[in-house]
C-alpha cells in the first residue's frame, strides 16, 4: 500500500519511520497529531485516548495488538493510530497480516465516506482474521472433547491449559477492539452509528466476542469434566489399594506372627502346621471378603471396567 491514500472526502496517512520524521512537513495536519507522531514508538503501548473540546476537530488515538505469538510474548505486531474524520494516520501497520484480502481492504477503503468508516474497515478486517484464525482453535476443541472421553491423563489435562491459555490471549486482543467500538461512538457522536462499514464491523467484533466467550466457557466445563473425572478416578484408584491392603492384612498379620524366632513355639513342631497356617489365612482371608461385601465397602472395586465409558 502507498504511504499516503486520498480518498474522497479524506486521507489515509500510512507512516514508517521516514514519514515519522517527515510528518511535520504535512500543512494540514492538527498539531496534536504532530506531537503524536513524533513521540511515537513501535514498541510501546499506549492508551486509548481523545479529544473532543473543539467541534469538528474531534481526534481519537491509541494503539492496539493485533497480531501476538501465543507462546511468545515479545513477537507481536501493534498499530497506533491517530483518528479524525477526514484524516487517518497509522503507524506499523503490515500489509501482510491480511495475506490476500489486501485489495478488498482497499476496495473497501474507497467506499468509505470518511476516515472514521475507513479506520472502521481496517479494525473490521483485523478482526475477520481473527475469525478465521479461531476456526482453527475450533478443530483443537474438537480433538481435546474426544480425547477426554478416550483417555484422561497428563497430557490431556495439560493440552486443557494450553487451550485455556490461548482463548484468553485471543480475549485479551479483542478487548481493545469492543474499547474502540464504543469510544468512537463517544468521540464523534452518534452519527457515525449509521455508518455501513462501522455497523459491519460491530456485529463482526461482537460475533468474535461472543464465539470467544462460547470458546471459553466450553474450556470451563472441561475443566469441570475433567476434575470429576480425575476425583472419581483417584477415589477408585485409593479404594481399590485400601482393598487389596485388607485382602493381604491376615497374610501379614499370620506371618507376622509365625514368623518369630521364641524357642518355645507349639506350632513349630506340628505335622499339619504348614496346611493349617494356610486354611486360617484363606478362612480369615475369606471372612474379611465377605465382611467388607456384607458392608458394600468394596463396591465397584471387583467389577469389570471394560465397558466404563470414561
Amino acid at each position: 500500500m502507498e504511504p499516503i491514500r486520498a480518498n474522497k472526502n479524506w486521507t489515509w496517512v500510512r507512516m514508517d519511520e521516514a514519514t515519522q520524521q517527515e510528518i511535520s512537513e504535512f500543512p494540514d495536519l492538527p498539531s496534536a497529531s504532530k506531537r503524536w507522531a513524533m513521540l511515537l514508538s513501535g514498541h510501546q503501548n499506549s492508551n486509548l485516548e481523545m479529544d473532543a473540546s473543539e467541534e469538528g476537530q474531534e481526534a481519537m488515538w491509541g494503539s492496539i495488538v493485533y497480531s501476538q505469538n501465543v507462546e511468545i510474548r515479545s513477537e507481536k505486531k501493534m498499530l497506533h493510530y491517530y483518528l479524525m474524520k477526514d484524516t487517518l494516520l497509522t503507524y506499523g501497520m503490515d500489509t501482510s497480516f491480511f495475506k490476500d484480502s489486501e485489495q478488498k481492504v482497499l476496495k473497501y477503503m474507497d467506499k468509505a465516506e470518511n476516515a472514521i468508516e475507513g479506520f472502521m474497515v481496517l479494525i473490521g478486517e483485523i478482526t475477520s482474521v481473527f475469525l478465521r484464525k479461531i476456526e482453527y482453535f475450533e478443530d483443537q476443541m474438537h480433538d481435546l472433547l474426544w480425547s477426554i472421553k478416550a483417555k484422561n491423563d497428563e497430557p490431556v489435562f495439560d493440552q486443557i491449559m494450553d487451550n485455556r491459555y490461548e482463548i484468553l490471549v485471543w480475549k485479551n486482543l479483542v478487548i481493545p477492539f469492543m474499547e474502540i467500538q464504543e469510544a468512537t461512538v463517544e468521540a464523534f457522536g452518534e452519527t457515525i452509528l449509521e455508518g455501513s462499514f462501522y455497523k459491519r464491523t460491530c456485529r463482526r467484533i461482537n460475533r468474535c466476542h461472543q464465539t470467544i466467550r462460547e470458546y471459553n466457557e466450553e474450556i470451563g466445563h472441561l475443566i469441570d469434566l475433567e476434575s470429576i473425572i480425575s476425583s472419581h478416578r483417584g477415589n477408585e484408584i485409593v479404594k481399590t489399594l485400601t482393598v487389596i491392603t485388607m485382602f493381604f492384612t491376615p497374610v501379614a498379620a499370620w506371618g507376622a506372627l509365625w514368623g518369630m524366632n521364641f524357642d518355645v513355639m507349639p506350632e513349630l513342631k506340628w505335622k499339619y502346621g504348614y496346611l493349617g497356617a494356610i486354611i486360617v489365612i484363606g478362612l480369615s482371608t475369606w471372612g474379611l471378603y465377605y465382611y467388607l461385601k456384607k458392608k458394600n465397602w468394596i463396591g465397584s472395586v471387583l467389577k469389570n471396567s471394560k465397558d466404563e465409558k470414561f
